[in-house]
């Protein structure tokens, strides 16, 4: 054997397909946009993936139960309206099933509970950030506010205010250069502090008599016009505030997409994709699309929570002879890739990645055998026969491929919810999309590589 053979040699995803396939990435493409536009919170997430689900003949869980579940059943779990399961019946759910894991939450700022106050002459929101954010990148840029109120009549009220050419915007200060000596002596991690991220949601005091805070009043009204909302109604609403802009075409090219929330709608797109796709598999497909990944994991919508393994549980109970050792047998036997993006190169700051080691955009989707940080701690670790049959599968059906880790061994870490699904003794491994400027408000990641996560989840799914 030649011993360039032996060698490992890979190569850009532009460098190694034809024509068709560099059309299928761009209209691939195009629709991951639109996910990315109409799904900016999880709710929005949610309601997306179960409109497409529907139109592709799934029906809901609720429906699915009141008979025995069959093979090539198509069913949709709705969580709360913040995660979702989509599945489809194979020959026998003991032997287990296919799995892509992937979250739709994403950093973002919250809106607090008594979040409107006046001063200086401005109406504010005070917010709280929700993930891992670099505060001092929120301040300056124009923001919208999505979420969900309840008012006194219980009526639910979708808000969504910002993201039209017509819409206004909303804005965070940041301190002049001119005065900021002392902010400049501070740590990037405290120049911007998470108290002072409070929203600018208004100004003109015009039209009300009222002395005492008119600023916040004339906003109220505003509200109560336009929302039939009261002050109130912010102690139990549920509303974020994320990017006012819309997913663009980065590059002369337009090889890359610039974004808010490719993590980890990215791999949450490609997992719908994929999973809408499928016909009548001989294994039991699953795509998992849950909530609270970001802040490790918690809730009653997060995968810690028990809603999958009630799902499957419910299913089996619509087949003869239920019990619960069978319920065990389809966890335990399953394969499970934990769809969620990892760092990519980047030439600004090598000094905290390690090149040998390190994924790079438009190398294909990326296999990260662990996580976690200081020693692997709250990482799976996945084992080598599972990642051999991993490799032979993408390797057999043209998924292009990489293997990748988060930063230096000293420089921090991360982790997914793969050692959640784990614990049922699932094989599974972390394999998801190498991107850029990860959990800023907005992110960069290749054309090239989203379509090929979505193939890679299609091949595993189909498998």
């Amino acid at each position: 054997m030649d011993y360039k053979e032996l060698e490992l040699n890979q190569k850009s995803i532009w460098q190694l397909i034809d024509e068709d396939e560099h059309n299928k990435i761009f209209n691939y493409c195009e629709g991951y946009k639109e996910f990315l536009d109409e799904g900016k919170t999880e709710r929005e997430s949610c309601a997306f993936i179960i409109d497409r689900a529907r139109k592709k003949g799934f029906i809901s869980f609720e429906d699915a139960i009141k008979k025995e579940v069959k093979k090539g059943d198509k069913i949709y779990l709705n969580n709360k309206n913040k995660s979702v399961i989509l599945f489809i019946m194979g020959d026998d759910l003991e032997e287990g099933m296919r799995i892509v894991g992937s979250h739709i939450d994403v950093p973002r700022l919250d809106v607090k509970q008594k979040p409107l106050y006046e001063d200086s002459e401005l109406a504010l929101l005070k917010t709280h950030y929700y993930g891992g954010i670099k505060k001092y990148q929120w301040p300056t840029i124009p923001l919208a506010i999505h979420g969900v109120v309840i008012n006194e009549k219980n009526e639910t009220i979708n808000i969504k205010i910002g993201e039209d050419e017509k819409d206004p915007v909303f804005y965070i200060n940041d301190l002049l250069p001119h005065l900021s000596a002392d902010q400049n002596k501070k740590s990037l991690a405290n120049g911007v502090t998470g108290e002072s991220l409070n929203v600018v949601v208004g100004h003109s005091s015009y039209g009300i008599d009222d002395e005492k805070n008119p600023i916040k009043k004339a906003v109220l009204k505003y509200l109560n016009d336009n929302y039939d909302m009261k002050e109130e109604d912010f102690l139990i609403a549920e509303l974020e505030v994320v990017p006012a802009t819309k997913a663009r075409d980065v590059g002369f090219d337009r090889a890359m997409i610039a974004a808010h929330g490719h993590d980890d709608r990215i791999c949450s797109y490609a997992n719908l994709e994929a999973m809408l796709s499928i016909e009548n598999p001989k294994i039991s497909a699953v795509g998992l699309f849950v909530d609270k990944e970001e802040i490790g994991s918690v809730g009653n919508t997060s995968m810690s929570a028990k809603f999958f393994e009630n799902f499957i549980a419910e299913i089996l109970n619509t087949q003869e002879d239920y019990s619960d050792i069978k319920l065990r047998r389809a966890l335990a036997n399953s394969k499970v890739l934990s769809a969620d993006v990892t760092v990519a190169m980047d030439p600004n700051y090598k000094e905290v990645l390690d090149d040998k080691n390190s994924a790079y955009v438009g190398y294909g989707i990326s296999m990260a055998k662990y996580t976690g940080a200081r020693g692997k701690s709250g990482s799976n670790d996945a084992n080598t026969e599972f990642l051999a049959e991993i490799r032979n599968l993408f390797n057999k059906n043209g998924v292009i491929w990489q293997t990748g880790e988060l930063g230096k061994v000293d420089q921090g870490g991360g982790g997914t919810i793969a050692y959640i699904l784990a614990e049922y003794g699932a094989e599974v491994v972390d394999m998801g999309t190498a991107m850029l400027s990860m959990h800023a408000p907005v992110e960069l990641a290749s054309k090239a590589d989203a379509y090929m996560t979505y193939k890679a989840y299609k091949v595993f799914l189909n498998n």
